[in-house]
Formats: C-alpha cells, structure tokens, sequence
C-alpha cells in the first residue's frame, strides 16, 4: 500500500480547500454583488417604472462604479448611469445589540473562584466546626473546580472569541454594503448596546466598540446639526448632488435612535442612562431638514425667499424632515415624569412647526424604535405589555399602545378618518421606520373615512404586501401610511440590511419611496470563510516551510515518518543479564 506523505497530503488537499477558500472569500466580500443588491431606482424619465425594477437598479449601481473605475473622461462617459439614483438613499440596520463582560462568566464569577475557596481550607483560614466538614468542603471545592470552574472558563474564552467575531460581523456588513450601494444617509434603529442595565464603565467599553470597531469612520451626528423643531430653521444640507457630487459629511454619519436596551423602557429610563447615550450616540430627540434644488428654472418662480408658496399655489419647495423620535416612554406609567414630559414636548414641536396639510411638497420620515400597535397574527411580535410590580410602571412592550400609536398618525401626519378635518383628512406624506422586532415586518396602516359612524371609524392595518395587492394603498377615501419595521442586523437574523430610497416627483408635486432589504446571511459563514482561510493559509505556510527545509538538505517527509515510526512502535524489554555463574 502506497503512504502518501505529509507534504503530499498538504498538497492535495490545498487543491480542494484553496479554490473553496477563494470562492466563499470572494463571495462574502462582494456579497452585495452576487446578491443584486441596490437602492431603488426612481421612475424613468418617461414616468413609468420599468420592469424588472430590482435588476435595473442594480445595473445603475455598478455603473456608478464602473464610472469611477473608468478614469479616463471617454471611459467615464460610456460607463456613466443612464437613470438617476434616488437623491435621498437611507442604509436602515436594526439592532445590532452589542454584548460585552455582563455574559462572560468569568468577568462576574472570577477565574476559578473554588480554587481560591480550596486553598482557604487546606490552609485552615475558613472556619469550620471539625475536621470533617472543612474535608467535606475541600472536596466539594475540588468538584466544582473540575466540572464548573473549567467549564466557565472555556465558555469565557468562548463568549470572548464571539464577541470578537460578532463585531467584526455586523461591521462586515454595514462596510460592504456601505461601499456598494452608496447610501447617503445611514440609520441605526436602536438596540446599539444589548442591556440597559449595565454600569458605565461597560457602557462605555460597548460604546468603543461600536465606533472603533462596528461603525469604524463613522460618527454621531453633531448636536448642533441635530435641531429641535422651530418654525425658523436652516436646513441640515441639499440633496441631489448625484451619485458623483454628493455630501461626504452625511455619508459618515450616523442617525442612531434610542433603544430599550440602550436606555430602558418607561420604567427604566433614567436621566443618567439618556444623559450616557446622548454623549455616546447623539441625542435622542431631534430633526434634521434636507432641502431639494430643483434643477427645472420653471420651478423657481413658484416659491418666494421665505420657503412658502406664491398666493393661490399650494406647492412649497420639495423639503424631507427626518423625526428622530424616542417612543420608550409614550406610554404610561413613566418612571420619569421629566423625561416623558420632554418626549410629549418634543412631539407638540413637531406637529406646531409642520407645514400645513393642504399644503404639498414636504415629506416626514419618523425614526424611531419600538413598533406601532398591530393586532395578534399581522407581524411576528403580538402586542405585550408588563409592568413592574414595586411600582406599576411600565417594564416591557413589544408595541405601543393603540392611543400612542394614533398619536404618530393624526398628530405628526395630520390624519384623519374625518373628511371636514383640514386636507379632507389626508394628512402629510410620510413613513414611519423603527426596529425592536427583530423578525421585521412591513406595513400601511390606514383610516376608512366612508364608514359613516365616526365612533365605527378605526385605524386598521395591513401587512404592505396584501394592502397593495388588494388595492387600498392611495386610495382617496383611506388615507393611511407605510410603516417599517426593519430586520435586525444580528446573525441570527440573516444579517439584514434596509435599503429605503426617497425621491421627488414633480409631475404630482410628492415624494415617492421604495423600499428593498439586502440580508448576508447568518454568522455561521463568516467564521465558516474566515477559519477555511486561516487553514488554508497555515497550509501554504506548512509547504513553504517544506520546501526551504528542502534546499538545505532536510527531507522533511522522511523526518515526519520516522518520528511517527518512533512514536507509534511500542519499546521492547531490555534483555535480562545473566547472572555470575549461570550457564
């Protein structure tokens, strides 16, 4: 039977593992390619929107690539987008809820703690009552330091190696598809830290991680541009520079919004953990304005100095107003009354400083956190509430309630099931974006005004899909909104990505949305790519070494096999002497 020798086994098996490694590698650091990933596409210059719209946008993407790749003029040109992007592209990630030391037992237990307690009894500095019990102790001690301590031990390193992993995961996915769709802005819905509860100093060293390692180059949004709503403003920034003229500032940055785990629910919220967040992350309650050039001269002569409309024209000019909005304490009972004071307060800002429903040409985006209220069986997460027992104050929610819900509706959107109400009820444009369900989900919730009683007249929701195909989205008589709950970004959930694109059209005077998600998978194939990699390379180190051994006259199979030799024949017994005078 031929042996084959080690070298020959590193050889034929880097002709497997090699192009293996070097198709999953490419695979998962261009996954947004191999995926389609891309912003939706606005229509057209016809108006229309074309078919096979996800494949169309993701040509346009890479044509935005392939014009930089160009680099000559002439080359530029050819490859130039033919259909404009979207002016305002949003990358939306969901919870990425960062551990820390709070899950590492040895960080809360100590390092083998019963050896500790084991040495305090051999020693005799516990105190015991005989002999037998500090034995008793002692064995016990021994036990646990075998089948506990150990084992602590190794999920320690474990949940370290995780941790490790996990980051440079969730940063794997906000780089790659950061770098290939070209977003403008960038959300994180909440959830940025996995626990409320946490003390600063592990707050802070999650916090780290997050801009060092997760969000590396990116930044919170500077508090001076985070405004609070006044009827007087100056815009954040324009939009519509194209995807070769765009602002850099806001592609760095970071809209985060508060989570429970960030800063708690109503019952939790305290004004440290705001107060730490706000200094981490940004504050939690703020808007930003973003203002559309209209590149057409004949718009100009619609609007005056101050934003408004000439006298009989209902148009202003295309503005988006971005709500950053912490829901945690809309619903009572609040552990502070401050803070929720302020969150109602902020609310009433929003709503008093908005244009006027009649008018047309602004569009509200809300970014907030935790869910509008769905009855049981629309999304995965049914409503729930929990309320802590000390003090009655509201401890968990997987939803708002149905009044906070219709507060976001009738108040921040202005609609209405009544017709007489200002703009026949329809409200402003606008759509809600949040997280908390990790699972996702995407909805339009609306109001039928036809139904005669108004004590009959509720708002209803429908998953976008079935509200779409059965035809009630835009309807005149169901004025309603789009809300969506955006996939988490952890592993467990697919790695999810939101890509939500806005533009204007001019034609009705509105913007529009769509909205495409772009998920990488779970964890399990990033370290399953990252350990055939790490294989592959001890591999080709292995041969190397091999042959430089080689050039100097070392036979390295032949020195691998007689050490085997050596280790696997079993030594035979020395020969007995004989003694004086044996034959």
């Amino acid at each position: 039977m031929t042996r084959l020798s080690p070298t020959a086994v590193l050889r034929n098996g880097l002709r497997v593992l090699f192009p293996l490694s070097v198709a999953l590698t490419v695979y998962l650091y261009l996954y947004p390619i191999f995926s389609t990933c891309a912003f939706p596409l606005p229509p057209d210059h016809h108006g229309a929107a074309t078919a096979n719209t996800g494949r169309t946008a993701f040509v346009e993407t890479a044509k935005v690539h392939w014009h930089y790749a160009a680099g000559t003029a002439e080359n530029a040109t050819v490859f130039a987008p033919s259909r404009p992007l979207a002016p305002f592209r949003l990358l939306a990630l969901g919870d990425p809820q960062l551990e820390g030391d709070t899950s590492i037992p040895t960080d809360y237990l100590g390092v083998f703690p019963h050896a500790s307690s084991l040495f305090q009894h051999l020693t005799f500095r516990s105190s015991h009552p005989s002999l037998r019990q500090r034995i008793r102790a002692s064995l016990h001690d021994v036990v646990d330091i075998v089948l506990q301590d150990t084992f602590d031990l190794l999920e320690s390193l474990r949940k370290r190696l995780d941790h490790l992993g996990n980051d440079f995961y969730l940063a794997h996915i906000y780089r790659t598809v950061h770098w290939w769709t070209r977003p403008t802005h960038v959300t994180v819905l909440g959830d940025l830290v996995g626990s409320q509860w946490i003390d600063d100093n592990e707050f802070w060293r999650r916090a780290n991680r997050y801009w060092d390692r997760v969000f590396r180059g990116a930044e919170p949004v500077p508090d001076d541009v985070a405004a609070y709503p006044a009827s007087e403003y100056d815009v954040a920034d324009y939009l519509g520079g194209g995807a070769f003229n765009e602002s850099t500032a806001w592609t760095r940055r970071i809209i985060n919004v508060a989570g429970n785990h960030d800063i708690g629910y109503a019952g939790d919220i305290t004004e440290d953990r705001a107060e730490r967040f706000e200094r981490a992350f940004g504050k939690v309650n703020y808007e930003l304005r973003f203002e559309l050039p209209l590149a057409d001269s004949r718009s100009e002569t619609v609007f005056d100095d101050a934003r408004n409309p000439d006298p009989g024209s209902n148009r202003l000019v295309p503005e988006l107003r971005i709500v950053v909005l912490n829901d945690m304490n809309l619903d009572t009972p609040a552990v502070s009354s401050k803070l929720q004071d302020d969150t109602y307060s902020f609310i009433n800002s929003v709503i008093n400083t908005a244009a006027a429903v009649d008018f047309k040409g602004h569009f509200t985006v809300v970014l907030t956190h935790i869910p509008l209220y769905k009855p049981e069986g629309v999304c995965v997460d049914d409503p729930f509430f929990d309320f802590h027992e000390h003090d009655g104050s509201l401890k968990e929610q997987n939803q708002l309630s149905v009044d906070a819900s219709k507060g976001f509706l009738e108040g921040i959107l202005g609609m209405s099931g009544d017709t007489n109400a200002a703009g026949r009820g329809r409200g402003r444009r606008g759509l809600i974006l949040n997280g908390h369900d990790h699972e996702g989900c995407d909805t339009w919730h609306y109001i039928n005004q036809s139904v005669t009683d108004p004590e009959q007249r509720r708002w209803e929701v429908k998953r976008w899909r079935q509200a779409t195909a059965v035809g009630i989205v835009g309807r005149a008589e169901l004025p309603g909104a789009r809300e969506i709950t955006v996939r988490s970004m952890m592993g467990e959930f697919g790695g999810n990505a939101g890509l939500l694109s806005i533009w204007f059209d001019e034609a009705s005077w509105e913007w529009k949305t769509e909205y495409a998600t772009c998920p990488l998978g779970t964890q399990h194939l990033w370290w399953l790519v990252h350990i055939l990699d790490l294989v592959v390379v001890v591999a080709i180190l292995l041969l190397g070494l091999a042959a430089l051994l080689s050039v100097v006259g070392v036979n390295v199979d032949a020195t691998v096999e007689r050490s085997v030799v050596r280790l696997c024949t079993p030594r035979k017994k020395a020969d007995t002497p004989l003694k004086d005078g044996g034959s």
